[in-house]
Formats: structure tokens, sequence, C-alpha cells
């Protein structure tokens, strides 16, 4: 709940997904034919990200982001928030909004508020 409220106050910009091959088969694709999720993972725990986009993988595109409190009704908008996406990134979180510090995750970032 704390997560969900200081993201609809509009103070949490992002939300943290882990660097694991659930979230990787859900937010990229593989421009490496040889390489699994799972070498993925362990190649950009490893590595400088930014630098390796364009060889390894691309991210899929969105165009929303979604995030509820629980398991609400779909007419349920005092629990249902709804962004412009704003991008994904790889790289290290916020500790005052969840993230283990040192740790990387894929970074979801949110745009306007979708009224």
């Amino acid at each position: 709940m704390q997560w969900f409220e200081l993201t609809k106050s509009g103070v949490k910009t992002e939300d943290y997904r882990e660097l694991n091959e659930y979230w990787c088969n859900r937010l990229i694709y593989l421009c490496r034919e040889d390489m699994t999720f799972s070498e993925f993972v362990k190649y950009v725990n490893g590595k400088q990200v930014n630098q390796y986009y364009a060889d390894h993988f691309a991210f899929k595109t969105f165009t929303t982001n979604t995030m509820t409190l629980g398991y609400p009704k779909s007419t349920d908008s005092d629990r249902i928030l709804k962004y412009e996406h704003a991008g994904v990134e790889i790289r290290e979180g916020n500790p005052a909004w969840g993230a283990e510090e040192g740790k990387l995750y894929f970074v979801i970032k949110h745009g306007n508020l979708i009224k």
C-alpha cells in the first residue's frame, strides 16, 4: 500500500522489477539467438548496461503502465492507476522507494497520469 500511495501522490515516479527470467520475458527481446534469459541476467549483473543495449537486447514497447492496489473491480478508480509509459531502464533503484541499495532492476518509468 505504501508504494501505491506514493505513486498515486506523484512522489514515486517509477517501479522496480527483479532482473529475472519472468521479467526479462515480459520486458525485453533478446537480440542474440545464442543467449538465454538466464544468461542475460548473469550478463547484465556484471556489466554497465547502457553501452550494450544495441547488441544484446531491446525493450518491448508499451503505451501505458497500470498499477493496482490489490485486485480491485474494474470500476474502482481509487485502486487503479494508469500512467503513460515513459520507458524502461536497467539501473539501480531508489532505496527510499523500496529498491535494495546497489542492486540492478528493470526500472519502469511512469509518465503522465491518464484520467
